[in-house]
């Protein structure tokens, strides 16, 4: 598909429902309200088009960024405009989008992992402690010592941060606190230190995750899952 036949689908596919929730998550207005149903039906579609991403992404359309981060080769992605892609975001989805499909993909994005969680845009620094999220999973070589040193770091600071990167920074506590029995602990009593974390979530239903209870009840069914 080119850019323009996919750009065709994209609005074939929206609907005015969408548009109004998605505008509502801060989706701004250059959207079509594509569920990522369809969206999901045109990445199996078009696989990987690292060429067709680039084009889809310079539309700024919302829809269409989310199909770019969708089908773009992180492999083939250039420093610049990794950095170039996320200085563009303004939209928490397309932020956690962007951090679990290409930053933890990308080479060089662990590098500048540090420097996105101290930026002062608020998205930049929610992929940031999005990537440290997800490598806390996924990464052994992220060490317990280093995500110890993490956990220190939400503490101190996750009252003073932004919006979304609070809400970034939570979730990364309750990754770290999946992590091992140890750091399970450790992260907990954290999360008990800290209280509850406050985001505005605006003209949504969405919730922030209570970090103790989350980790328990991630505990309990890993446990239930080896009886």
């Amino acid at each position: 598909m080119n850019l323009q036949e996919t750009m065709n689908a994209l609005e074939a596919m929206g609907t005015e429902q969408n548009c109004k929730v998605y505008k509502r998550h801060g989706a701004g207005d250059n959207l079509f309200g594509v569920s990522f149903a369809n969206l999901n039906k045109l990445k199996k579609q078009i696989k990987t088009d690292h060429a067709l991403a680039v084009e889809l992404w310079k539309t700024g359309n919302t829809d269409a960024r989310c199909l770019a981060i969708f089908i773009a080769d992180p492999a083939r992605m250039s420093e610049k405009t990794l950095e170039a892609w996320l200085g563009d975001i303004g939209y928490s989805l397309l932020a956690d989008l962007f951090a679990g499909n290409i930053a933890s993909r990308h080479p060089s994005a662990a590098r500048h992992m540090k420097a996105w969680m101290r930026s002062r845009s608020d998205f930049t620094g929610q992929v940031g402690w999005d990537l440290l999220a997800i490598r806390a999973l996924r990464d052994s070589e992220i060490t317990e010592g280093d995500l110890e040193d993490y956990l220190e770091a939400i503490e101190r600071d996750i009252h003073q941060s932004a919006n979304r990167t609070r809400y970034a920074m939570n979730n990364a506590l309750i990754a770290i606190g999946m992590r091992s029995d140890r750091l399970r602990q450790k992260a907990l009593a954290a999360a008990r230190r800290i209280g509850k974390v406050e985001v505005d979530h605006g003209e949504t239903n969405c919730k922030t995750p209570d970090a103790a209870s989350y980790i328990l009840k991630a505990a309990a069914r890993k446990k239930a899952s080896r009886n």
